[in-house]
């Protein structure tokens, strides 16, 4: 089996300390670390030179990262297909509840389903990749509503009702923003026969390396499945398979 290099694995320890901490000297990357000071001062050097730390202007014994850290994030990023990690990640999750999963994203005032895995159930949901919903009627469409900024979000509601898609779905935009609100706060976001009245979803936001919600997942099952256990079930396995996607995305929880 090939041989981990010591000196590289330290030299990225020492990057990876400046993704929680503010800059940092020598003397405080020796301590965290626990690495000789000689050892420590030859890698800075290094890293110095290649430009991945800096010097802190007017500060020149405290170190911060440099420009090419970003341009390997920014490659990275570009690298990414949405849907790719989309797909693996939500089959994952379908696997463990054996119900729909869904990856959606916002456009405009709608939502567009970017994947679908379906459960193994005879009675299951009709969905389908590419279908387009209205998204103030599903679970995903609130998580991407409610992650929108007060402006973003007043230019897209209208100033009448909200269509409806059942006799549950909310058509009142002040009750729309308070559910907006419980979404915030709560972090994930409910489809209780909104969109489908034999149907209940319940979505989690997926964020990018930005940290900005770029997608939402959901787990959708037939009312007659849809129980308080159930319910609880695939509301840590949603939470779970967003934040696993996300972190497929570059996102990195903040400490």
């Amino acid at each position: 089996m090939p041989r981990v290099v010591p000196a590289v694995t330290r030299a990225l320890d020492i990057l990876e300390l400046f993704l929680d901490h503010p800059p940092l000297s020598a003397r405080e990357i020796t301590e965290r670390l626990g690495l000789p000071r000689t050892t420590v001062h030859e890698l800075l050097v290094t890293l110095v030179a290649r430009s991945y730390l800096i010097s802190v202007p007017g500060q020149p014994a405290r170190f911060r990262l440099g420009m090419p850290v970003l341009q390997l994030g920014a490659a990275f990023a570009g690298q990414l297909d949405l849907v790719r990690e989309a797909q693996d990640v939500a089959q994952d999750v379908a696997a463990a509840c054996d119900e729909a999963v869904h990856v959606a994203v916002l456009n405009g005032t709608d939502v567009i389903y970017l994947v679908k895995v379906d459960s193994t159930h005879p009675v299951r949901m009709v969905s389908a990749v590419g279908r387009r919903l209205p998204a103030h009627c599903t679970a995903v469409g609130k998580i991407l509503l409610s992650s929108l900024d007060p402006t973003d979000l007043d230019t897209r509601l209208p100033d009448g009702d909200l269509p409806g898609m059942t006799p549950d779905s909310i058509t009142d935009v002040g009750r729309l923003r308070a559910e907006l609100d419980r979404v915030r706060a709560a972090g994930v976001a409910v489809d209780d026969g909104e969109s489908d009245s034999a149907v209940r979803c319940v979505g989690a936001p997926v964020r990018d390396h930005t940290g900005a919600t770029v997608a939402a997942m959901s787990v959708s099952a037939p009312i007659i499945r849809w129980a308080p256990a159930s319910h609880a079930e695939w509301t840590r396995l949603v939470r779970e398979g967003a934040a696993t996607l996300s972190t497929r995305l570059g996102y990195r929880t903040p400490a």
